[in-house]
């Protein structure tokens, strides 16, 4: 409980606080195990997002930093992530050709503004804001994702030209090309992942593309594969982490809030995925606001350094969780380690071939891909499978920012139609009980002649308040009762517009001699509403009950 309290209070580096030297074995293990597997992939990712390898490696030792500075998951991993980066690699290449000084400075100015808008979601507690992505939308959105990392890193496999222009054009040109494949590349390509897949099979702790990364540079070295056409990194810069600022004109920052905005989401969303798939304390709920602001002072270090924003890893994080580590200290060591590599050991990383770092990121798209949660949404809910195939063509079809755009518009809309679905239901009463359940025609029920009991099993809002005074207009015209009964349990929120509606119900119940009461309105926030609104100046307190049983007892002299 000390242990707890402590953390709570600490400001910075919460998961160290009350730190036992008698768990640093542990975190060594896992800061040494995570670095091996982000070494390699933050190099994969860099390359994905248009950088050199060492901007993925500063990316990588700034979340780390940010993450454990203000974070509050102890095994969360942040860093380049192959998620965001081709969003905002495609949003930036529209602006600025990818590799140039501009293209830089956006990228950080990106960082920044990513980074602070994390911040702020943090700080004023929009953990909400993470489920502005429905998961039929956040699978679809995957999977359209897989597929522009898959046609960007096939040229590379294939040891052709990168083709230029919209999606389903480049991959048309890489069809027709396939007849000119460099047969070492794609044999460096497949094998690298054919390297980290078994890895993988046999467990996630093998750093399956840190061996197939070192014996494709071994193999490419001895065979003198550069001279048959596989091109290599070539001379990595063992160039230190420094301050860098952007320098832009206004109009530049202006242009950059959507995709900000967007990146921002799909961060939360991950996140938030991250941070409870492997929480701190399985007996308590993630402290997914904390973890908002550990996210933002990563991308705002990454920024400040010369980097793009990051994100949490769930891959990343589940080999820390695994490996024993027990704090923030292992993404430390991580992070040192990668230091330490660019300090001193660059030069290793001159002769990795190209190809192997696109088979690293074709297995990161292949992963990302989740097959059995799509099988098993087709299966139980073919209309949502509907919201997959929509966001994936999106994604394919359009600008990649574009279409994480409308992958959130189209995730907003399909909660708004759920909501706007909602219908007034009748309840029966459960016979030899006192129990008014939801009426059902394979479930035996009775009536209480001259009583009707309705409810909305949804918030109350301006998007279904209309619905609603119909139904309630119908149920009276059809049962004419003597008492209504609204069982208000499922209207945790009342809004402005709806509270108009109720006010208009309960003066047509009182215009057609019908006397109304309200059950269980357990929802706090709806129960301020009718305070807020003046409801109960229509509708007296004393009309409220706990139980419909109670109000049908009270008012109807029936039991």
């Amino acid at each position: 409980m000390a242990h707890d309290a402590a953390a709570r209070s600490w400001p910075l580096f919460r998961s160290l606080a009350a730190y036992r030297f008698s768990l640093l074995p542990g975190d060594l293990i896992a800061g040494l195990t995570l670095a091996a597997i982000a070494i390699p992939e933050q190099m994969a990712t860099a390359r994905l997002g248009g950088f050199a390898p060492q901007i993925g490696f500063f990316a990588f030792m700034a979340g780390s930093l940010g993450f454990a500075m203000l974070g509050s998951n102890r095994f969360l991993s942040c860093g380049a992530d192959s998620t965001i980066t081709p969003i905002f690699a495609g949003g930036l290449a529209a602006a600025a050709a990818a590799g140039s000084p501009e293209y830089q400075s956006l990228a950080i100015a990106l960082a920044l503004m990513v980074g602070a808008m994390l911040l702020l979601s943090g700080a004023f507690r929009l953990g909400g804001i993470a489920n502005l992505l429905s998961v039929p939308v956040m699978v679809g959105f995957l999977a359209g994702i897989s597929v522009h990392i898959i046609v960007s890193q096939m040229p590379g496999v294939l040891g052709l030209a990168s083709p230029s222009g919209p999606m389903l054009d480049r991959i048309g040109v890489l069809a027709t090309e396939l007849g000119r494949t460099n047969p070492y590349t794609l044999c460096i390509g497949f094998g690298v992942l054919a390297v980290v897949v078994i890895s993988e099979m046999i467990s996630a702790k093998i750093p399956g593309a840190l061996i197939g990364l070192v014996a494709a540079t071994l193999a490419v070295i001895a065979a003198g594969l550069e001279a048959k056409g596989v091109k290599v990194v070539g001379a990595v810069p063992g160039t230190l982490p420094r301050l860098t600022l952007p320098d832009l004109a206004p109009e530049q920052w202006v242009r950059l809030v959507p995709l900000a905005f967007v990146i921002t989401v799909v961060v939360m969303v991950q996140t938030a995925a991250t941070t409870r798939s492997f929480p701190s304390d399985p007996d308590k709920p993630a402290d997914v606001d904390r973890d908002f602001l550990g996210a933002g002072a990563g991308s705002v270090l990454a920024g400040l350094i010369g980097a793009f924003p990051v994100n949490a890893s769930p891959p990343r994080t589940g080999i820390v969780a695994e490996t024993g580590g027990q704090s923030q200290l292992s993404g430390l060591a991580a992070a040192v380690i990668v230091l330490a590599l660019l300090a001193f050991g660059t030069g290793l990383l001159q002769h990795v071939p190209d190809a192997a770092l696109g088979g690293i990121l074709l297995f990161v798209a292949l992963r990302i891909v989740r097959v059995k949660q799509i099988a098993t949404i087709y299966r139980q809910s073919p209309s949502e499978f509907l919201l997959i195939l929509a966001t994936a063509a999106l994604i394919i079809v359009l600008p990649i920012q574009q279409g994480a755009f409308l992958g959130i518009v189209l995730s907003l809309l399909h909660g708004i139609w759920s909501t706007t679905r909602a219908k007034l239901i009748e309840f029966d009463r459960v016979p030899g009980t006192t129990i008014w359940w939801p009426a059902h025609p394979h479930i035996a029920g009775e009536r209480i002649p001259g009583v009707a009991v309705v409810g909305l099993q949804a918030p109350l809002s301006f998007l279904n308040a209309p619905g609603f005074r119909n139904d309630v207009a119908n149920a009276l015209k059809a049962a004419s009762p003597k008492l209504l009964v609204l069982e208000a349990s499922g209207m945790v929120e009342i809004d402005f517009t709806a509270a108009q509606v109720l006010l208009d119900v309960f003066k047509m119940c009182a215009e057609q001699g019908v006397t109304i009461a309200v059950a269980r309105l357990e929802s706090v926030r709806a129960q301020n509403a009718f305070d807020r609104f003046g409801l109960h100046d229509v509708l007296p307190k004393d009309r409220v009950f706990h139980s419909v049983d109670e109000a049908v007892r009270a008012l109807a002299k029936a039991r």
